[in-house]
């Protein structure tokens, strides 16, 4: 697999699980103690850094992508990952907010790797 490919698949594996990390206690652990979720929070986000930090050594060593780039690009699977988890898992309303930050995000994509 491309090393800029396999870079994205790995960004957007460590988004999910980062997501789920940050936000699913909001849903499935509201009545219980917050050192509860905490500590749920923390094991998944472990596996958010088991695939975050490949995917970086690899955008940057291998696909020669800049540290700029491999933030925007991270930002970009961030919102591509939060918009459908937002909406089909935490059952948020779809709203033109998510249209607009992507088209902000669509243009640092633009600047950061023209």
């Amino acid at each position: 697999m491309h090393p800029f490919l396999k870079t994205l698949f790995l960004l957007g594996l460590s988004n999910t699980f980062m997501t789920f990390a940050w936000y699913a206690h909001l849903k499935e652990a509201s009545h219980k103690a917050l050192w509860i979720a905490i500590l749920a929070s923390w094991s998944i986000a472990l596996f958010e850094y088991v695939f975050q930090v490949p995917a970086n050594r690899i955008g940057f060593n291998a696909a020669h992508l800049s540290l700029a780039q491999l933030k925007i690009l991270q930002e970009v699977i961030t919102l591509a990952v939060f918009v459908p988890f937002a909406i089909l898992y935490m059952r948020q309303p779809l709203n033109w907010n998510f249209l607009w930050a992507g088209c902000c995000l669509a243009g640092a994509v633009f600047f950061i790797f023209r």
